[in-house]
């Protein structure tokens, strides 16, 4: 006779399951994240969840935060790994997608993306390993003028402002 076992069910941590109501407010914040940027002329892209590992490498990330891709089981003469990696943040994606479209796009290139990402980082308070990523840039194929600079805290302003989260700062470094 076989014996049963019963699994406790349980969210693996750091990866989050919201209720409805939570759920319907981060659909909210989202939705405003995206007029926003549609007000300013950003256009949405989507990337594939998955890159090649050796893409998502090249730069040197620390491979202990990246969630590779396997099957559970292969073929016969098969390997069950693969080169597959989920993305840990949207810059390795968005970087590749300009790369291999640059002669269909216009520039300067104005993206938006938010899609989910993956980081294999301890989670702790206010951090996820799993969540949503809402970037925008304005990528050019020569010099672009400090308007394109100065426009994105405007974008930032007015997305925190239609949220409603309170007095808030914005600071802005500058690598030089």
């Amino acid at each position: 006779m076989s014996e049963t076992r019963i699994i406790k069910p349980q969210p693996i941590s750091g990866f989050p399951e919201w209720l409805p109501e939570e759920k319907l407010v981060e659909d909210h914040v989202l939705r405003i994240i995206r007029e926003e940027y549609e007000r300013y002329g950003f256009t949405p892209i989507e990337t594939a969840a998955v890159e090649r590992r050796e893409i998502l490498t090249a730069k040197g990330i620390v491979e202990k935060e990246i969630y590779a891709l396997s099957r559970l089981a292969a073929g016969e003469g098969e390997d069950a790994s693969t080169d597959m990696a989920l993305h840990f943040d949207l810059t390795v994606p968005t970087a590749r997608y300009v790369a291999q479209n640059a002669a269909r796009l216009t520039f300067p290139f104005r993206r938006y993306q938010i899609q989910k990402v993956w980081r294999g980082e301890r989670p702790q308070a206010g951090r996820f390993r799993e969540f949503y990523q809402a970037d925008i840039d304005v990528i050019g194929n020569g010099s672009l003028g400090l308007l394109n600079d100065a426009e994105i805290p405007c974008v930032i302003n007015a997305i925190f402002a239609r949220i409603g989260i309170g007095e808030f700062v914005i600071r802005i470094n500058n690598r030089k």
